[in-house]
């Protein structure tokens, strides 16, 4: 019987995934296209701008019962005309799965959509925790000066829908308005 090392570690001050089993992507800007509400200020933009990173522990087949995932994002400061800078934000294919998040450290807004287009926020910062039920969409900005690192936990079953809200969108936007965010309608 022997006793091995992890192949994977979290880095707990950064948030940051280490091993060879570690997903990596990335999104710029050139990326997301038709996220942000001024369409003609985002392309106006340098388009090779890192917008967000995400790293993912997977250890099992994605769409499997009964495991669970790991990772964090990394969403860099900055907006887009009003709009602060966004992950695309999704469903979970299997409606019914819930989701943990918790803040690393930055500020950020973890704004949730159920199916009925309500929309509501949590304010994101270190050490905070929060659940994002089944049936509900969910993105996060980044409304700080620095780096806003997060860490997830979701089932390996959820999947992840971005179609839903590629084609319809957040019934919600967050901006900036006199310094301060806030959600507007879409």
């Amino acid at each position: 019987m022997a006793i091995v090392q992890p192949s994977v570690f979290l880095k707990l001050q950064s948030g940051k995934l280490t091993g060879d089993q570690v997903l990596k992507s990335q999104k710029k800007l050139k990326d997301l296209e038709g996220v942000f509400q001024d369409e003609q200020i985002r392309a106006a933009l340098p388009q090779e701008s890192l917008i967000y990173e995400v790293q993912a522990f997977m250890p099992i087949a994605e769409g499997k019962s009964g495991g669970l995932f790991f990772g964090n994002s990394t969403i860099y400061p900055g907006k887009i005309g009003a709009e602060y800078h966004m992950t695309r934000g999704h469903f979970h294919s299997n409606l019914d799965t819930g989701e943990y998040y918790w803040g690393v450290k930055g500020e950020g807004i973890l704004i949730m959509m159920d199916e009925d287009r309500n929309v509501w926020a949590e304010e994101m910062s270190e050490g905070s925790v929060h659940y994002i039920p089944g049936k509900v969409a969910h993105r996060v900005a980044n409304v700080g000066e620095e780096l806003l690192v997060f860490n997830a936990c979701w089932p390996s079953d959820a999947g992840h829908d971005y179609a839903t809200i590629a084609e319809k969108g957040f019934a919600a936007r967050l901006v900036e308005v006199d310094g301060e965010p806030k959600l507007v309608d879409s």
